[in-house]
């Protein structure tokens, strides 16, 4: 069995991630509005990335880092821009830091 942690792209532009032994149903239950929630008051969603794991506890570890992610974090991620994603897991303070020690 696989494990699957996804990003939906909400209606207002913001992402919802979770994770699922079966994303087609949950990807649907979430665009038919059945699950009370974040995403219900924001449709329709578009799934924009996924993951598939080996295990359960595999995917929820990664459903908790990915969760708390900034917006251009996690827009990195689904554009698979791996240079965009660790500049943007840089703390903005040490960003601004960086950018004024460049110059």
């Amino acid at each position: 069995m696989s494990f699957f942690v996804s990003i939906l792209r909400c209606a207002d532009g913001l992402y919802y991630t979770g994770q699922t032994d079966d994303q087609e149903r949950r990807i649907a239950q979430h665009q038919s509005g059945a699950l009370d929630g974040f995403t219900s008051a924001r449709l329709p969603v578009e799934l924009v990335w996924s993951e598939t794991f080996p295990t359960r506890d595999q995917a929820r570890e990664a459903e908790f880092r990915i969760k708390p992610w900034s917006k251009a974090k996690k827009e990195a991620l689904i554009r698979g821009d791996w240079d965009a994603l660790r500049q943007a897991a840089i703390p903005p303070r040490e960003r601004a830091l960086r950018a004024r020690d460049t110059s």
